[in-house]
Formats: C-alpha cells, sequence, structure tokens
C-alpha cells in the first residue's frame, strides 16, 4: 500500500488525466519518480485510475470523445516519460491487445474509447482501424504475440464477423484470447460464438482484459 506522500503523488497523477493536463502530468511525475515510486505503480494507480474516472465519465455523458482523446495523449505522454525507467518493452506493458472495428463496419468511436482505456491502463494496444478482415486480426495478432484480440461491430448486418474471426482462429489453429463488443453485440453472443468475453463499455473493457489476462498468468 503507498505512503501517505507517495498517494498524493499518485492522486496527482491521476488528476492530470482526468483534466487532460500535460504539464501537471509531467510535475507529478517528477515527484514520482524523485519519491522511488515504481513504474508499475505509477500505472495503475495513477494514470489507469484517471483513465478509469475519464471512462465512467464518457459512459455517463458527461464528456465526450474528444475528451477522452485528450486524456488519451496525457497517457501516452506519462508513457513515454517512463520507458527510460522501465527494464525493458516487456516490462513496459502489462500485455498486447490487437483491436479493430470489423469487416464491413466503419464505425471508430466506441473501439477509440476502448483503445484510450486499455492504453491508459497500461496495456500495448495495436489499433487496426475499422473494416478488419478475420485473418487481418489474427495475422496482427501473431506479429505482435498478442495475448488478446477485440472485435467491435457496430451494426447487426456485421455481427456475424465476429463469429468469423472465431472461426479464422480454429482454422488458423491459433490459440488466443477473444472478446467483443458493440452495440448488438451481447454476452449471450460471444458465448454463443465462443468468444473469451464481451464488453458493453470503454470503462467495462479494461476490467474484462485484466481478469482474463490474469487468469491466464
Amino acid at each position: 500500500m503507498a505512503q501517505p506522500s507517495e498517494k498524493r503523488i499518485l492522486d496527482k497523477v491521476c488528476k492530470s488525466v482526468e483534466t487532460y493536463d500535460s504539464v501537471l502530468m509531467e510535475k507529478s511525475l517528477k515527484e514520482a519518480f524523485d519519491a522511488g515510486i515504481p513504474p508499475g505503480d505509477i500505472m495503475a494507480s495513477g494514470l489507469g485510475k484517471g483513465m478509469e474516472a475519464v471512462g465512467k465519465k464518457f459512459d455517463a455523458g458527461r464528456i465526450f470523445l474528444p475528451q477522452v482523446m485528450a486524456a488519451s495523449a496525457v497517457v501516452n505522454l506519462a508513457m513515454e516519460k517512463l520507458s527510460p525507467f522501465l527494464d525493458s518493452d516487456d516490462k513496459k506493458y502489462r500485455g498486447t491487445v490487437v483491436m479493430g472495428s470489423v469487416q464491413g463496419d466503419i464505425h471508430e468511436i466506441g473501439k477509440n474509447v476502448c483503445c484510450a482505456m486499455l492504453r491508459g491502463a497500461g496495456y500495448k494496444v495495436i489499433d487496426l482501424g475499422s473494416d478488419v478482415s478475420p485473418y487481418s486480426f489474427i495475422e496482427a495478432a501473431k506479429s505482435n504475440s498478442a495475448d488478446i484480440i477485440a472485435g467491435s461491430a457496430l451494426m447487426t448486418t456485421t455481427l456475424q464477423m465476429q463469429k468469423a474471426m472465431v472461426r479464422a482462429a480454429d482454422e488458423e489453429k491459433y490459440s488466443v484470447l477473444m472478446i467483443f463488443g458493440g452495440a448488438p453485440c451481447t454476452k449471450e453472443w460471444v458465448k454463443s460464438i465462443g468468444g473469451d468475453g464481451y464488453s458493453s463499455s470503454g470503462a467495462e473493457i479494461v476490467k474484462l482484459v485484466e481478469s482474463l489476462l490474469g487468469d491466464a498468468q
């Protein structure tokens, strides 16, 4: 458990994300470095908590995509500052997630929010964009040694592509965790197609990934 002085510093890191304040982020990071706070604690108790708060505000309609992306930019700045204090790329991230909107679907807002949430929580995210074919997901996961593939479908007509992603992994005999979300997607649907998890929002996806990777370790 963090000491009172460490908690105060981590709270400032968290606030810098919530308020999209890059100046406060740089100042609070320097304090954290000077205090000897481990990078993992900075990511989890500072950056992660900040993005979690941002995600809840977004889900409640109190802020919108530009604010989420501004918070994500502050997190990216922090990760650049943290890099020299990390032993290796393997320790820089808590895991790697390949994410995109499924083939035939050009909607990206929900996917962009999820990417921002995961990056803020310390995960490496490979964003493939929109209209991504099942095999493109698989190839990207292989080339990046991904822990998880995440596919978003925002239309009922593209929902079947999530099923095609699971089938593609089976055909390739490639074992990887696969999670899904989007307006027409449900927990029951994901279970029926053999997916590993369902997320209904940007705030929820971090908890889902943490749970899956915790179980896998």
